[in-house]
């Protein structure tokens, strides 16, 4: 293993780290790998029906495994669950590593996901949950983070773009 994960994206739910992860592998000729997909894979279900089923503090067990076997393992383009962050552990494990940050407002989150209930901490009151989770997590994405994406009114491209640029990596050639 050489020096870990290329790019680490970290952001809420719904701001693009699977799509613009894909993008930067493909860009950085590198492979993509997202905790999530490690998770639902290694479970044979949906996170919504481990939340469901086994509890959030289950879940967030799996998904601290699941991001220390990443970042231990894979050097390519690395894409974090939305709560990653929220373990202290995970966030010393992303200390020094080129992290980007993928923001949004709660409006472009209500225009990419729609606040649905298919995603479960928004069940309830989606636009006041989804408030409250950034309340309590943007200051872990910031700490992580070294650099920060906006991502609202761009495309994957341009913030796949963003990315690069912000944390100066050359594309492949």
């Amino acid at each position: 293993m050489t020096g870990g994960p290329l790019v680490v994206l970290v952001g809420p739910m719904g701001s693009g780290k699977s799509t613009v992860g894909a993008l930067l592998a493909e860009r950085l000729g590198a492979p993509y790998r997202d905790t999530d997909a490690d998770i639902v894979a290694a479970e044979g279900r949906e996170i919504s029906d481990i939340f469901v089923e086994d509890g959030e503090e289950h879940f967030r067990a799996l998904e601290r495994d699941a991001v220390a076997r990443a970042v231990a393992e894979h050097e390519g383009v690395l894409a974090l669950g939305g709560g990653a962050v929220l373990d202290a552990g995970t966030r010393e494990l992303l200390a020094g590593l080129p992290v980007a940050y993928l923001s949004m407002d709660v409006e472009e989150a209500v225009r990419r996901v729609g606040l649905n209930t298919a995603r479960p901490l928004l069940a309830v009151n989606p636009r006041r949950q989804w408030r409250e989770l950034m309340e309590a997590r943007r200051h872990l994405y910031n700490e992580v983070a070294r650099v920060v994406v906006a991502t609202d009114d761009r495309t994957p491209e341009e913030v796949a773009d963003a990315v690069l640029s912000a944390l100066e990596i050359e594309k492949d050639a």
